[in-house]
């Protein structure tokens, strides 16, 4: 490493030191004061204040999405990095999955840099994403473009383990419904045709093909609909059910095997099935390591060492895997509890707020922001970043 990287990886600790307590008030703000998906008015509110005072451009309400936010610094033009917030949070949960942490970590990655560096060519944006646990604010947010020209897509997600990147699957939610007859069960029973009865079946269909599924890949439904008293055969019922794959071609083929298994049960049974999605799903995250393993350097000088995640371990989905098939992505994990904890539990809730917390939030800022200076001023990180992106196996 030469001085020169060396004074501006030390002007960005300097500058986010001086801001440790204002992100860090910033982050114990939204844990006390969560608010669900797409509702996130006072944490974007927070959030593109404190960016509007540093000198960024904000635009609000990006693709359509009330709570969305892109700030920009720097002359507009390539490379263009992006830092990308999470703010929402759990209904009776709060900030079980840590996007506290992750505001404030991308924040003060993207204020500490500027000002580090306030001249530098390229462009440095900071992209409020909303809705990660439900609706998926960046799949909406990539359909409209925004991410369009952008080199570089940065965040961290607080864990119960210090990983270099994220195996993540991708997810698709499915509702599968039956159409049947009414009939009394008693007066005209032959009559009717039991639409809970082939929803039941198709629950117990589902039992046997988990067994033969490939790693990375389950279905986990939820009856929605099973009809409204007891003395009326069910002439409709629905289920919702949930789809993970290790690959987005894993998690298409296996809604492709869910319709057929309903159709099966259809035709067993005399009822007629309906499979629709009921959302865009989630890609599968592909990690870049030209970018990721620059990270886990960085973060390793903030203090944090950070390892390969466990072989044949999935950590659920998110909607950055979606940006990830798109451009040069990282989403590392920094353990903010011990690895028999797990989040979405209160107890990870709690932990959002706790010291480990803190120091957690602030060495993932600072290797953000020493990451994304890299990216900003040496063409050849990103050049390389791209180049793995566009040929994976080579």
């Amino acid at each position: 490493m030469d001085e020169q990287w060396e004074q501006v990886y030390v002007r960005v600790t300097e500058q986010l030191t001086a801001r440790a307590e204002t992100l860090w008030e910033v982050a114990a703000t939204l844990h006390a004061d969560p608010e669900p998906a797409f509702a996130e008015e006072r944490a974007a509110r927070l959030l593109t204040g404190h960016l509007e005072d540093e000198g960024f451009t904000v635009r609000r309400g990006v693709a359509g999405l009330p709570t969305a936010f892109v700030a920009t610094a720097g002359d507009g033009g390539r490379p263009r990095v992006a830092l990308l917030l999470e703010y929402d949070a759990l209904p009776g949960l709060g900030h079980a999955c840590g996007h506290n942490l992750i505001a404030a970590a991308g924040l003060g990655a993207g204020l500490a840099l500027h000002a580090a560096m306030p001249d530098v060519g390229g462009s440095l944006l900071v992209v409020g994403t909303p809705a990660e646990e439900r609706g998926g604010g960046k799949v909406v947010m990539a359909e409209a473009g925004v991410f369009d020209g952008v080199d570089a897509a940065l965040m961290f997600h607080p864990g119960v383990h210090s990983w270099s990147w994220a195996p993540l699957t991708a997810s698709a939610q499915i509702r599968v419904a039956f159409h049947g007859r009414a009939a009394h069960p008693t007066g005209n029973p032959t009559e009717g045709i039991d639409a809970l009865a082939a929803l039941i079946q198709f629950f117990n269909t589902l039992a046997v093909l988990g067994r033969h599924l490939p790693a990375g890949s389950h279905v986990q439904g939820i009856v929605t609909e099973g009809g409204k008293v007891t003395n009326v055969i069910p002439e409709y019922a629905e289920g919702l059910f949930g789809l993970r794959g290790a690959t987005t071609a894993a998690r298409d083929e296996l809604a492709e095997r869910l319709s057929d298994c309903a159709q099966g049960v259809a035709r067993a049974t005399g009822a007629r099935a309906e499979a629709s999605r009921v959302d865009a799903g989630y890609d599968h995250f592909r990690n870049n390591a030209v970018l990721s393993s620059r990270f886990t350097a960085h973060l390793a000088r903030a203090g944090v060492q950070a390892g390969e995640p466990a072989p044949s371990v999935y950590l659920g989905s998110s909607d950055v895997g979606t940006v990830s098939n798109l451009l040069p992505t990282i989403h590392p994990f920094v353990a903010i509890m011990d690895g028999d904890g797990s989040d979405h539990t209160p107890q990870f809730a709690a932990a959002a707020a706790g010291p480990r917390a803190r120091a957690a939030m602030l060495a993932a800022a600072q290797a953000l922001a020493c990451t994304a200076a890299d990216a900003l001023v040496d063409p050849g990180v990103t050049a390389a970043a791209w180049a793995e992106h566009r040929h994976p196996d080579d």
